[in-house]
């Protein structure tokens, strides 16, 4: 049975909704993304601006979603929202729209957890991903190492202890002058950087080798201070900005593929999956696949489905509808919303 959902997305500064047609494989009709450049000013989003910008745009960008998969309101099977996390002021847009349009056409409404859209993005892409495997999280607010046995049952590996690894990027990126957002500026400064030049610590990768509570835990604030010194130790920015941007993304990307490619190990499972903006770093995507070889495949998306979007968030909604599962219209937002079913090590269970 094929459904269509419409999904919206607005967790923080990208307002976005899509059409999916979910079935034996999902395609996906239509997908707009309106980001708001209006925060590069300020080197960081502003809540305020960004539920105001979502406002303004959130009508037109549903329109235009619909419009582009010639699909009415009311032909849809159901709508997906994103419920948390993120900014609430955003969140509270989106899901006040998604409540409205669900009661006026009388459609199923789905509350979404944005991290868990991020686990069903690749399904888009990759018709041959199914668990379990173990997912990687990286986002500017959010780095979590997951085992996935099952749709819908999550196991929390390690997730970072201060700063996300997305964040890191970001400061990193204006201490070097890149602007905002800057990972990707990051990943291309890098890529003419010199790796011997230096060699910043890797946070918690020590931790590896022993059976602590931080074994598959992320650390990225000391990261960030130790790059804060570098620059500030700089005679010539200039000239060290490149070979600084190269030895800030090794460390950062040497810890993460360490550790996912440790758990892939010890759990004996053949696949892993990259989700989050920061899995738009594609000299992350080939280290990874570099680091597990022919022991495992890595599925990640495309760019445009591994930021914020309403594509992943109508994926992750579809699923929740074919298993009966609907929201009430007493939804409200959270910015603290946990991973339905995220459970920690200690209560993995046989999958």
């Amino acid at each position: 049975m094929t459904r269509r959902i419409l999904g919206i997305e607005t967790s923080c500064d990208e307002t976005s909704a899509a059409v999916l047609a979910a079935g034996e494989r999902p395609v996906l009709e239509s997908l707009v993304i309106l980001s708001q450049d209006v925060h590069k000013v300020f080197g960081g989003v502003v809540p305020e601006l960004a539920s105001r910008a979502h406002v303004q745009a959130i009508g037109s960008v549903v329109d235009r979603a619909l419009a582009d998969a010639g699909i009415r309101l009311d032909a849809l099977d159901g709508i997906a929202v994103t419920a948390g996390p993120g900014l609430v002021g955003a969140l509270l847009v989106g899901v006040v729209y998604g409540k409205t349009l669900a009661w006026s056409a009388g459609i199923p409404l789905i509350g979404v957890n944005h991290l868990e859209g991020h686990i069903f993005a690749p399904t888009i892409e990759d018709a041959a991903l199914e668990p379990p495997f173990v997912a990687l999280l990286v986002s500017g607010g959010h780095t979590m190492l997951l085992d996935v046995p099952a749709w819908g049952r999550y196991h929390l590996l390690g997730a970072t202890l201060d700063d996300a690894a997305g964040e890191a990027f970001d400061k990193v990126a204006t201490l070097l002058g890149l602007g905002y957002p800057g990972g990707a500026a990051i990943e291309r400064l890098a890529a003419t950087g010199d790796p011997r030049r230096f060699r910043f610590p890797r946070p918690l990768l020590q931790e590896l080798g022993g059976d602590g509570p931080n074994r598959f835990a992320f650390s990225f604030s000391g990261l960030k201070t130790a790059v804060l010194r570098a620059v500030r130790a700089s005679d010539d920015l200039d000239r060290d900005r490149a070979d600084l941007a190269r030895g800030f993304q090794d460390a950062a990307i040497d810890v993460l593929v360490a550790k996912t490619a440790a758990a892939v190990e010890e759990l004996g499972y053949d696949t892993a999956v990259l989700g989050g903006g920061v899995a738009c770093n594609r000299t992350l995507a080939a280290r990874l696949r570099d680091k597990l070889g022919e022991r495992a495949r890595v599925s990640v998306a495309t760019p445009r489905l591994n930021t914020d979007n309403a594509a992943m968030i109508a994926a992750a909604g579809a699923w929740r509808l074919a298993q009966g599962e609907t929201s009430g219209f007493d939804l409200e937002p959270r910015d603290d919303l946990p991973i339905p079913g995220l459970l920690p090590t200690s209560e993995r269970t046989p999958a």
